[in-house]
């Protein structure tokens, strides 16, 4: 058993599958998607100054730095230790510094002072990557067809785990720009673009897609790269259940506000009512009520909130106690995925470069067709935006087992105290996102690009 599924295929960044041959040509294809990935990291860190890179806003959050650390660490740890000949650290306490949570890996430094970590210079760590890169080059140039087979499920998942580490770059940083009072722009605004063409447009009407009864097969199929916790496949009974066409928007939570959502305890669950009250939460993440109206802190700058885009920010909390005001409720996993699977995954995501919800035009869909007076009644927006919080706990599929050593530690360890997202944001890679992707964060968490799918039982 291996942690990541792999049949020598994954996704381009023009979202189309590659295989991965044997031989020389496989190599060169996996040694370019190494590199593609490498370069995108560096292209999200592009724009940053060095004093930017190391602040660490709040625990959940890691500096810049560290993350272009910690993401070599994984190469360097993973491959180049344990399948370079002779291979021997330049820096052996990196080994310390940037591990992460890898218990088997060695000791570890804490979490919450990553912060403190003024040396290596930025300068030195990005030095740290080149060094890291060219040995993987001549790792991967110089393997024989054995070798090459037992490196290619590791540099994918160490590319599918830089991927990760993207977007919580992106995260992470505006987290520790909106503690600024200057509120520093991380990427102007395009003019012309999918968010701005929206701006300030109510959004479509929201209708619900009803689904039957019925078993269906869940988690991944094998084909192609997966984590461990998409398998194994199995069947569900999933009961008859209604899913909202779009996400909720800023426009319809400005709605529950002020009908003193945050104020009626009978909304909430009672974690979440003493999470409200202990944290003081009145709004989203990064909202403000600024001349009588609301605004909120982007990547773009500070700026009104758009009625028409999809709500973000929001803990669990926040979206299981918008559901009840609505009469409604967040959808489990298992229906989300029956729903997810036949949606094509096609959205604003990180390589569009908005770092934003788009907002929703109000010819988008749900008009009626001239010819057959039938209304659309797909699902939109499943994939992109936001990651879409569910009811369900995050824990294992029947039959799961995490693999021995450091790399069963990736996901199988944090299956208490959190909840399934679905769907991905617009700080997630298209090529790192499938229906059968399980996210998770604990219910009180809001810094991540989270937002709202609402669902409903048969009336």
């Amino acid at each position: 058993m291996s942690l990541a599924s792999f049949d020598a295929a994954t996704d381009t960044a023009a979202g189309e599958q590659s295989h991965f041959n044997s031989g020389r040509a496989g190599a060169e294809g996996l040694l370019a998607r190494f590199h593609q990935i490498r370069d995108f990291t560096s292209t999200l860190f592009s724009g940053l100054e060095p004093e930017d890179c190391v602040v660490q806003s709040m625990p959940d959050v890691s500096p810049t730095k560290w993350h272009l650390a910690h993401t070599t660490w994984f190469f360097e740890t993973f491959i180049l230790k344990k399948f370079f000949a002779g291979y021997r650290p330049e820096i052996p306490e990196y080994a310390y510094l940037f591990n992460s949570y890898y218990n088997a890996a060695g000791n570890m430094h804490r979490r919450d002072l990553r912060g403190l970590i003024s040396r290596p210079t930025v300068e030195e760590t990005l030095r740290y990557r080149a060094s890291i890169d060219t040995q993987i080059d001549d790792l991967l140039s110089d393997a024989d067809e054995k070798l090459l087979d037992e490196l290619k499920p590791i540099v994918v998942l160490g590319i599918n785990h830089e991927q990760q580490h993207q977007e919580l770059l992106v995260t992470d940083i505006k987290h520790v720009f909106a503690q600024n009072p200057l509120y520093p722009v991380y990427r102007k605004a395009e003019t012309g673009g999918r968010s701005s063409a929206t701006s300030g447009l109510l959004s479509s009407p929201l209708h619900f897609v009803d689904f039957k009864e019925g078993t269906v097969e869940i988690g991944h199929h094998g084909r192609g790269f997966a984590y461990d916790n998409e398998g194994p496949r199995h069947r569900v009974l999933v009961p008859a259940f209604s899913l909202a066409s779009r996400p909720v928007t800023n426009g319809e939570y400005i709605e529950f506000i002020e009908d003193g959502g945050y104020t009626r305890p009978e909304f909430w669950l009672s974690l979440g009512w003493m999470t409200v009250n202990e944290q003081r939460f009145q709004a989203p993440l990064y909202w403000t009520r600024h001349d009588g109206a609301w605004w909120h802190f982007t990547l773009s700058g500070f700026r009104p909130v758009d009625e028409s885009e999809p709500v973000t920010h929001v803990s669990y909390f926040e979206a299981d106690a918008y559901g009840n005001w609505a009469d409604a409720r967040l959808p489990t996993e298992f229906e989300w995925e029956r729903a997810g699977l036949d949606c094509p995954v096609e959205g604003n995501f990180v390589e569009d470069e908005l770092f934003h919800p788009a907002g929703i035009a109000p010819n988008a869909f749900g008009a009626v067709s001239a010819e057959s007076g039938i209304k659309d009644r797909s699902l939109h927006r499943m994939f992109g935006d936001v990651w879409e919080w569910t009811r369900s706990a995050y824990s294992p599929y029947p039959g799961y087992r995490a693999v021995p050593g450091a790399l069963g530690e990736y996901n199988g360890k944090f299956m208490c105290n959190q909840y399934v997202l679905r769907g991905g944001s617009c700080a997630t890679s298209r090529t790192h996102i499938r229906p059968t992707y399980r996210n998770f964060f604990q219910p009180e968490k809001r810094w991540q690009f989270t937002g709202i799918r609402l669902a409903r039982d048969p009336q």
